[in-house]
């Protein structure tokens, strides 16, 4: 199976996830390595295309920030959500405005589709599993809801391109390169 690469924001798990409640059957939690703000989606490309939208990732008009996170929704086919993520209460407008200004041309560089939808800052802390059923993902959106994370502040403070982790039973994600965001 040839593995996925995307560009994102990486999140450094503080006291506030430690404190996420277990998930219900058929959801799986994020590992606490595995938190991220997507910047563009790459899917299936070469580890060169991958590499050359990581360079071009490096114009993200975004300084090292605090943001602060909202509540757990939904993602995804409201009737088969397929992510339960933090919004962002606030800096969501200045981080959603970097990801807007650079994610075309991530894109373009990998040779990947764009994304069409207005870029839409989040943070996955969970996923319904692909054979979750109906009555798991109801549940799993009441768990979500149930959430009160506290508004923490987590720091954007660099850029990293990720691919699959080798340990997917333990991560889902490994960062193959780092860039720190200028203050």
């Amino acid at each position: 199976m040839k593995p996925n690469w995307f560009v994102a924001l990486p999140v450094s798990p503080g006291a506030w996830f430690a404190r996420v409640s277990d998930p219900p059957h058929g959801v799986r939690l994020f590992h606490p390595e595995d938190l991220h703000l997507t910047v563009a989606f790459l899917g299936g490309v070469d580890e060169a295309a991958a590499r050359a939208a990581f360079a071009a990732s490096r114009a993200i008009p975004l300084s090292a920030r605090p943001v602060r996170l909202g509540e757990v929704v939904p993602m995804g086919n409201p009737r088969r959500p397929s992510a339960l993520s933090a919004r962002l209460r606030e800096g969501n407008e200045a981080v959603a405005q970097a990801i807007t200004a650079v994610r075309d041309a991530v894109c373009d560089a990998a040779g990947a589709p764009r994304e069409l939808r207005p870029a839409l800052p989040h943070l996955t802390v969970a996923r319904p599993r692909r054979t979750a059923t109906y009555d798991e993902r109801r549940e799993a959106v009441r768990w979500a809801a149930s959430l009160d994370l506290g508004a923490p502040e987590v720091v954007l403070d660099a850029v990293a391109l990720y691919t699959w982790s080798s340990e997917r039973r333990e991560r889902l994600f490994t960062i193959v390169d780092r860039l720190s965001l200028a203050s």
